[in-house]
């Protein structure tokens, strides 16, 4: 099978003949256990982990935020970053497939990269991600230096050329690969599904022993391994008369002895701890989930414990490597999730009139979040008049008197 990442690349910029055994500095790629992202994506619950992931990631919109003198915040939809982060990053990618990029490989290999392109004056016009296998990372004079390997050819780039994305980065210069960690648990994982597929073109026949009470001659032993092969090989099914006194005897362990199904079963779970993804959105039915059983409790665990952490390093990079030292203080890049996390129409309806209600928005503010044009009349902030001060009730009820 061609390499996961080799095909990608290829996709994105359509080069062919690029290396893609580069590693980076104190990581492997792969796992001590024989595995790699490769055979670890072969596995469909990583594959389901990696893409529901990536996915969420790229499916949510990115805004940025003009910060006011007075605390407040406004989106700036003319700001230059927009056509790169909004628009589009590059010329082989949408955003969507920019992001689930830098997803998929930093959950694969703990790191993502991405060549930035300026202009003279210091204009982005072009992220274009690099694959993290090919990547080399050096700390040099108290600064990174990225040694990028293509085509037989190393680049080499500075620290405010790459945007570089970390998981779990304990030394500070490199995240920490999950394939390489989690190399035991996605061994056994790899070595069950190998077990499971050598049993399928067996026709999950057990390997066993045809007992004889004589010796026989090398011909009549092979002819007797011919006849009877079908008892533990192959995937017919034909009726054998054992005669003669012989005897069939068993030698390897079925399935359900070595708990083969159990153990797949538990990788499901184990992975999808790995993961950060709970088991139940990759379609895991053995067991009930912990985060409640509702799709909205499901998906807001999910984006606390697995999805906010990533998107947070992510708004912090961009903030740090993409704007100018001089607007970090001016600007906020954030992921807006509230789709994502978003209720049925009832619940949506049921927060909008809290909100409204308790004026903390207006009608307006409400419609636009949900594409209608705005009423007259709507730009105002409206209160429930229910609650007022004890005091003022007790007056009310004295002049009643």
């Amino acid at each position: 099978m061609s390499n996961y990442f080799y095909n990608l690349w290829s996709a994105v910029t359509g080069r062919a003949g690029m290396r893609s055994d580069g590693q980076q500095s104190s990581i492997s790629g792969g796992g001590p256990d024989g595995v790699s992202p490769d055979t670890a994506l072969r596995l469909s619950a990583v594959w389901a982990c990696v893409r529901i992931r990536a996915e969420a990631i790229g499916s949510m919109p990115i805004v940025i935020y003009k910060k006011n003198k007075d605390g407040t915040r406004e989106v700036d939809r003319s700001h230059w970053l927009n056509r790169v982060l909004v628009e589009s990053p590059n010329q082989y990618q949408t955003r969507n497939e920019f992001f689930e990029t830098l997803s998929i490989n930093q959950d694969l290999s703990g790191n993502f990269y991405a060549r930035v392109t300026r202009k003279k004056n210091g204009e982005i016009v072009s992220l274009l991600p690099l694959m993290s296998q090919q990547m080399q990372v050096k700390l040099e004079d108290g600064a990174k230096k990225f040694e990028y390997s293509e085509n037989s050819q190393s680049s080499i780039y500075l620290q405010d050329k790459i945007w570089h994305g970390m998981m779990m980065p304990s030394n500070g210069i490199v995240g920490l690969s999950p394939i390489e960690y989690a190399s035991r648990a996605l061994g056994i994982s790899n070595a069950a599904e190998d077990r499971v597929k050598a049993l399928g073109k067996n026709g999950f026949k057990p390997t066993g022993i045809l007992m004889l009470d004589k010796v026989l001659k090398k011909d009549q032993r092979e002819d007797m391994r011919g006849k009877f092969n079908d008892l533990a090989a192959g995937t017919g099914d034909p009726l054998k008369i054992l005669e003669a006194g012989m005897k069939y005897q068993q030698i390897s362990m079925n399935p359900k002895d070595v708990q083969l199904l159990e153990t797949r079963r538990f990788s499901v779970e184990d992975l999808a701890r790995i993961f950060g993804t709970p088991s139940v959105l990759i379609n895991d039915t053995s067991a009930s989930t912990v985060w409640g059983s509702g799709i909205a409790q499901i998906k807001q665990g999910f984006y606390e414990f697995g999805l906010r952490p990533t998107l947070e390093r992510m708004e912090a990079g961009m903030k740090k490597w993409l704007l100018p030292p001089e607007e970090r203080k001016k600007y906020d890049i954030e992921f807006d999730f509230s789709a994502f996390i978003r209720g049925n129409e009832r619940e949506q309806a049921d927060v909008a009139k809290t909100r409204m209600s308790s004026g903390q928005t207006t009608i307006n503010e409400e419609r636009r979040e949900r594409g209608r044009r705005p009423v007259e009349g709507g730009d105002k902030i409206y209160l429930q008049q229910q609650m007022i001060p004890l005091d003022d009730l007790e007056k009310g009820q004295d002049n009643a008197v």
